[in-house]
């Protein structure tokens, strides 16, 4: 048997434990049904008996208590809910349960924004990371020794585990049930759950909110140029000259405001003006490319498709209702 130790949180997502809990019951199930021995032993792990989320709008019941863990092979953080700070604060008293058990060859896997948790007991320090696309600035501001992965669905290393942005989650569990049962297994329960068993980015779901949570006031200038002249060919000494700092030194504090190289920004302040058209308006490509600046078709779509993941023609029919009637 193995155990599957799922972590109850104070300020955490309901979903985040009981989706996994189902996933691995339902594992049960289905090898039951094949003639096999259930696999999982999946306990709900706590501080308390009872554990209530959400302003105690919600509670539950964990079977076991922390203390009466001794060992475990996989520890589930799940996706946490408000403000980062607190939510890791008021759970503080996990991070030595995780780490022990971590020492003792458990492996640890964060859900989401559960990376902040797993990210707070240090294991991940010099190592890589996915989280929500929407908490990556923040993720990096509180763990700058932990290496972001931008857009990824699933990391791995070194026995820990991490996942993109809200139900990417369940691409995890299934590479985690993959990994415990066989291929079969995983692709029964992704045709179960009807989730798509092999998607690798979240880059098609993030929305670039800008970078502006830094004081460099200099840098600031230049970003509000940029966003106010999207339709515009923009250069990195035109930058330079209007903020009144050399070109290495703009490039150099640019990357170390946004953590985006200069080109990188302006890239993707255009991509993401473009992914808004393409999603509300009945634009073709090309007008849609010359609006946000770019003349050069293919630039455009190598561009976009490195962002997104999707081209722009797939980017319209995935998110556009009246993408049927476009034609280019």
């Amino acid at each position: 048997m193995k155990n599957v130790s799922i972590l109850v949180p104070e300020n955490s997502v309901m979903q985040a434990i009981a989706d996994p809990q189902y996933l691995f019951s339902a594992a049960n199930q289905f090898m039951v049904a094949n003639g096999k021995n259930p696999l999982f032993n999946i306990q709900l792990v706590g501080l308390k008996k009872e554990v209530k989320i959400n302003e105690g709008l919600f509670s539950i019941n964990t079977s076991q208590r922390l203390n009466e863990v001794e060992q475990t092979d996989l520890v589930i953080i799940p996706a946490l809910f408000g403000d980062m700070k607190k939510a890791i604060e008021s759970n503080k008293q996990l991070l030595p349960w995780i780490n022990d058990q971590y020492q003792k060859g458990a492996e640890i896997a964060s859900l989401c924004v559960g990376a902040f948790l797993l990210a707070s007991t240090g294991l991940l320090d010099g190592k890589k990371c996915s989280t929500h696309w929407g908490f990556q600035n923040e993720f990096r501001e509180m763990f700058p020794d932990v290496e972001v992965v931008d857009g990824s669905i699933v990391t791995e290393e070194d026995r820990l585990y991490s996942s993109g942005g809200a139900m990417s989650y369940w691409n995890l569990l299934l590479y985690l049930l993959e990994k415990y049962t066989d291929r079969e297994t995983a692709i029964l329960a992704s045709k179960y759950f009807a989730i798509d068993i092999d998607r690798e980015s979240q880059a098609a779901f993030a929305m670039f909110q800008g970078q502006k949570n830094h004081t460099d006031e200099a840098v600031k200038q230049a970003q509000e140029f940029i966003d106010k002249n999207i339709h515009e060919r923009i250069t990195i000494d035109e930058l330079a000259d209007l903020v009144s700092v050399g070109r290495r030194s703009f490039e150099r504090r640019f990357k170390a405001a946004t953590n985006n190289s200069v080109l990188e920004y302006i890239n993707r302040v255009k991509v993401e003006s473009a992914k808004r058209s393409f999603e509300s308006s009945r634009k073709n490509i090309n007008e849609v490319m010359y609006d946000v600046g770019y003349t050069d078709t293919k630039a455009f779509r190598t561009t976009f498709k490195k962002i997104t993941g999707l081209t722009p023609i797939e980017y319209r029919n995935k998110y556009n209702k009246m993408s049927s009637v476009y034609q280019d």
